[in-house]
């Protein structure tokens, strides 16, 4: 039964820790060279997504107009399930781009 204890302890304290650890990273901006953004197209200014590449970007979608975006509305960067633990750009596009509803 004191195994089984020092178990459950072991995963309330591991996963508080992880829980800590996200919020803390939650701060750092995702790269355009970060192999997950390069591979959904990741701009971090929609105004430079190109065009020729990615012909279903409209100018006027960004991540903040975008469902996936975690950040509140008038900040310049949010979260997005897509880059765990980083934050997007407001402005910023990818080719997982959905407009919010």
């Amino acid at each position: 039964m004191n195994s089984r204890r020092q178990f459950i302890t072991q995963i309330s304290l591991g996963g508080t820790a992880l829980l800590a650890g996200n919020a803390f990273s939650q701060g750092a901006m995702v790269s355009e060279t970060d192999a997950q953004a390069k591979g959904l197209g990741y701009a971090a200014d929609t105004t430079k997504v190109d065009a020729k590449k990615y012909p279903k970007h409209v100018a006027t979608q960004n991540c903040a107009n975008c469902q996936l975006y975690q950040g509140k509305a008038g900040e310049k960067a949010g979260g997005c399930p897509l880059f765990a633990g980083k934050q997007v750009t407001a402005i910023g596009w990818c080719s997982a781009h959905v407009n919010k509803a």
